[in-house]
């Protein structure tokens, strides 16, 4: 009879560590390429880019403070130990979306490059987050938080946020950027999608 052991392993602290770590900078470089290319993204880090395109704030700050509202909310809803982890990668790329600039510029990039390698980047970012137990917060804890007290659907809330945030671009941005940030959404959505399902990993 087989008696070895299948029930899933858990990271150490050094593999979360170096997860958290490696995680973020591929975000931060897709960050990067996005700011380049004055393109979007969804969630608190699409409202973030508004911001930085709009007013001329710093991406780190303003994204790291949009999420603080958040994290009130998920204190006593969400798993402490996931909890602690996504605000550690807030922080960290917050710090590096600062530390961009001095590590790597762009002379020439082409926005459809740019939204499609930027889906794929955040997209591997985002997958290696979700596989320790960690994410980028802001807009889906709050639509965790509406699905388990009201009963909307989690999926549903994170359409309509960044459904917001779409029409908010087309009252500042050129429609093709617009266009193009949908396609780098479309990116990353079919990356989590083909790789981020039950039972293909089991390590937690």
């Amino acid at each position: 009879m087989d008696t070895q052991d299948t029930s899933p392993l858990r990271h150490s602290h050094a593999e979360d560590a170096l997860a958290l770590l490696s995680g973020t900078a591929l975000i931060a470089l897709a960050v990067a390429l996005f700011q380049h290319t004055e393109l979007l993204s969804g969630g608190t880090a699409g409202a973030a880019f508004l911001l930085h395109y709009g007013l001329g704030w710093s991406f780190g700050p303003v994204f790291f403070i949009l999420n603080l509202p958040f994290y009130a909310l998920a204190w006593r809803r969400l798993d402490r130990a996931f909890l602690i982890k996504t605000m550690i990668a807030v922080a960290l790329l917050s710090l590096l979306t600062e530390l961009m600039p001095h590590l790597i510029v762009f002379e020439q990039v082409q926005p459809l490059y740019a939204a499609l390698v930027g889906g794929v980047l955040l997209g591997v970012g985002f997958l290696i987050l979700f596989r320790h137990r960690a994410s980028l917060g802001g807009v889906g804890i709050l639509a965790f938080w509406l699905q388990q007290t009201r009963g909307w659907r989690a999926g549903h809330v994170q359409m309509a946020v960044d459904g917001l945030i779409l029409l908010a671009a087309l009252a500042t941005a050129p429609l093709v950027q617009v266009a193009l940030s949908v396609a780098g959404a479309l990116v990353l959505n079919l990356t989590l999608a083909t790789n981020h399902r039950a039972g293909r990993y089991i390590a937690n």
